[in-house]
């Protein structure tokens, strides 16, 4: 499994105005379950995050700067505080042990009647986790932003500008 970024800032540039850029932000933050939220004249992001496993938040200050006929979000990771839960670990820990007994009944032929049972536990693990994993942090988040933001502006009536 890949290990976390390390990445403690994350961008993105649009091609659209800062406040249609900041518009977007916080139409993604609210789909996306996140807070964004003011602060001593900060905006501070809080984003729930999945990385296969791992579950958690980030948290840090988040700019929308001007940057040529666009803009540039930057989300600054401050902390980040990431959990496994118990249960798909377990699962995948009863699903190694059942791959265990598959692959070892050859050579122990005593654990051929176990081998159909073992292999149903792999597979299981398989279904029940690791099909599902996936990853959605701030890169993901931010791409997501891109698209509303040039949908946003695509129904924009040129007129406005």
């Amino acid at each position: 499994m890949p290990e976390l970024p390390e990445l403690s800032e994350h961008a993105i540039d649009l091609p659209v105005r800062p406040e249609a850029a900041l518009s977007a932000l916080r139409d993604i933050a609210d789909d996306w379950g996140a807070e964004l939220a003011e602060r001593d004249g900060q905006t501070r992001l809080l984003l729930p995050v999945v990385y296969g496993l791992k579950r958690g938040l980030m948290s840090g200050p988040v700019r929308v700067e001007a940057d040529g006929a666009g803009s540039r979000i930057l989300f600054e990771v401050e902390e980040t505080q990431l959990y496994r839960p118990a249960t798909p670990v377990i699962i995948l820990l009863i699903a190694v042990a059942g791959g265990i007994v598959t692959a070892l009944w050859p050579f122990f032929p005593k654990l051929l009647p176990l081998a159909p049972f073992g292999a149903i536990l792999a597979l299981g693990g398989w279904f029940l986790v690791v099909s599902r994993l996936r990853t959605s942090g701030p890169d993901e988040m931010l791409t997501l932003v891109a698209a509303h933001a040039a949908a946003e502006d695509e129904d924009t009536p040129a007129a406005e500008e």
